[in-house]
């Protein structure tokens, strides 16, 4: 069975107001996002690389690939408007009967151990999602200011999202609609089932200066994740 990774480097990066999107900032020494790329080549099982990338970097990515010596076999294709046109972009490169992760670029803190778990289950479900519990009070913004909301309702979503080929393939099939929001949403709305599995804190998506400055206190730590059941958290 071939196993791929669609990996996000698409973003601009505004929010992080830096001169490089944030998937080319530094993480001990070297750029995020080949931080998120090496934990899949690291895997005991060899994974098709696809990099969705934003053109106004790609040589720059290209160039300190060269530099550095990073030389792989892997796939480049061009981020599209929005996430779900970046995708379908990079679905030229795969083929039906294999598994498919889909990561952000972003997210380099995710556990081997979580990695090889995914795929695991990818071959039991059409569809995997990764996902945590909410542990701080929330509340819900509404006319009359913030109210209390039952956080026990509510889920943080991560990535990777692991899919069997042939449910991405034709779950893209269809037109744009803003309530895809990730590949999750796209594959419900085309009727799979989702399995949702248990995440991993440390899996943290690198968004603001706050995120980055966390990733640099955790990165090269051991992250060890804290359940590895296969039990799905809709009881």
């Amino acid at each position: 069975m071939e196993r791929y990774a669609i990996i996000t480097a698409g973003g601009s990066g505004v929010r992080m107001g830096e001169e490089l999107p944030k998937q080319f900032l530094d993480l001990d020494g070297k750029p995020i996002l080949y931080r998120t790329t090496e934990l899949f080549r690291s895997l005991p099982f060899d994974v098709t690389v696809i990099i969705t990338m934003n053109q106004a970097y790609s040589r720059w990515w290209i160039d300190w690939c060269h530099r550095e010596q990073f030389i792989f076999p892997h796939y480049e294709t061009c981020g599209g408007i929005t996430r779900f046109h970046s995708i379908k972009n990079a679905l030229k490169y795969i083929r039906p009967g294999g598994i498919v992760a889909v990561h952000d670029a972003v997210r380099p803190l995710v556990s081997t151990q979580q990695l090889v778990r995914l795929f695991a289950l990818a071959e039991q479900h059409p569809a995997v999602i990764p996902a945590v519990e909410m542990t701080e009070s929330m509340r819900e913004r509404r006319e009359n200011g913030l109210v209390p909301a039952d956080r026990t309702k509510f889920f943080s979503v991560q990535t990777p999202q692991m899919f069997r080929t042939e449910v991405l393939l034709d779950s893209y099939d269809t037109a744009y609609r803003e309530s895809f929001t990730d590949d999750a949403s796209v594959v419900e709305a085309k009727g799979y089932p989702l399995f949702f599995c248990r995440g991993n804190r440390f899996n943290i998506k690198i968004t603001t200066k706050d995120d980055l400055l966390l990733a640099r206190c955790l990165f090269g730590r051991e992250i060890v994740d804290p359940d590895l059941s296969f039990d799905s958290l809709i009881k």
